[in-house]
């Protein structure tokens, strides 16, 4: 059913900040930008993921909309949207499952500089039953276009979203039972707490459980994504070289990986960068 991950949301409050933040981060251009509907877009696509910043645009009811979410959540990672190839059929399954998913819409999108439009069918799950975390269910006609690298050691793709949650079952079961993802891990560990791993098309959902006094049990977070890269050093000198405050180079805790975490330049989102490494020969 779902196919894959095809892009997450990042609400913000001025989208022109957050495009000069992503194309420092990313080292790629936007792929598309488009205003409309109470909100400006810009998107930043790789090979296995879009990434979508939305900011409120005027004062209509879907602006203040906006607006709302920020004030209640903050900024950052807003929602989920997931491919399927067969809207109707992942929207019969939503219902099967009780996730009480609406209507099916016929959407598009132009893109101000090129005038291309984009179309696509789309669902979304209720979110109080997704544990809080907004999902969308999508099946576009055609392709995206790609963003140009615009540095010499752009970002590849994206690695793994992470999700925070209080209750690894629940979770476990809404992730894996009922929307069908391939469970590709489940460990434990006392220093960094339990994570569960779930394979979405190219990427990697990754369910981190860390109990904290008051949390909510109910309620999931999108909490991080981590960022693929050829050349973790280089890459590092880069955004040092932008300005962008990160850590040194360190042993990931994924096998045969290296990683470091960016502290600035993110939009209020925690990001690490990882480079995967030769494994040893056997």
């Amino acid at each position: 059913m779902i196919t894959g991950l095809d892009h997450v949301v990042v609400l913000l409050d001025d989208i022109g900040k957050g495009r000069a933040a992503y194309e420092a981060l990313l080292g790629r251009a936007p792929a598309w930008q488009t205003s409309g509907d109470g909100a400006d877009r810009v998107l930043f696509t790789l090979d296995n993921v879009t990434l979508e910043l939305l900011a409120p645009h005027g004062f209509s009811v879907a602006a203040e909309r906006i607006r709302d979410v920020i004030g209640q959540s903050g900024e950052g990672l807003a929602s989920l949207c997931f491919a399927t190839s067969g809207i109707e059929k992942m929207h019969r399954r939503l219902e099967r499952v009780a996730l009480k998913p609406d209507p099916i819409a016929d959407l598009e999108s132009q893109d101000t500089a090129s005038g291309r439009v984009l179309r696509w069918k789309r669902t979304r799950a209720a979110t109080d039953l997704t544990r809080g975390v907004r999902m969308f269910f999508l099946e576009i006609a055609g392709e995206r276009p790609r963003s140009a690298a615009s540095a010499d050691t752009p970002v590849l793709g994206l690695d793994h979203v992470v999700i925070a949650t209080e209750d690894s079952e629940r979770a476990a079961a809404l992730y894996g039972a009922r929307l069908g993802l391939d469970m590709a891990l489940d460990r434990t560990h006392q220093d960094w707490g339990q994570l569960m791993f779930f394979r979405c098309g190219a990427l990697i959902l990754e369910l981190v459980r860390r109990p904290v006094a008051g949390g909510d049990a109910t309620r999931d977070k999108l909490w991080g994504l981590s960022w693929r890269v050829g050349d973790i050093e280089a890459a590092r000198a880069r955004l040092v070289g932008c300005g962008v405050d990160v850590s040194e180079v360190r042993i990931g805790r994924k096998p045969a990986t290296r990683v470091m975490s960016v502290r600035s330049g993110t939009c209020g989102i925690h990001t690490l960068f990882l480079e995967p490494t030769p494994r040893p020969a056997a």
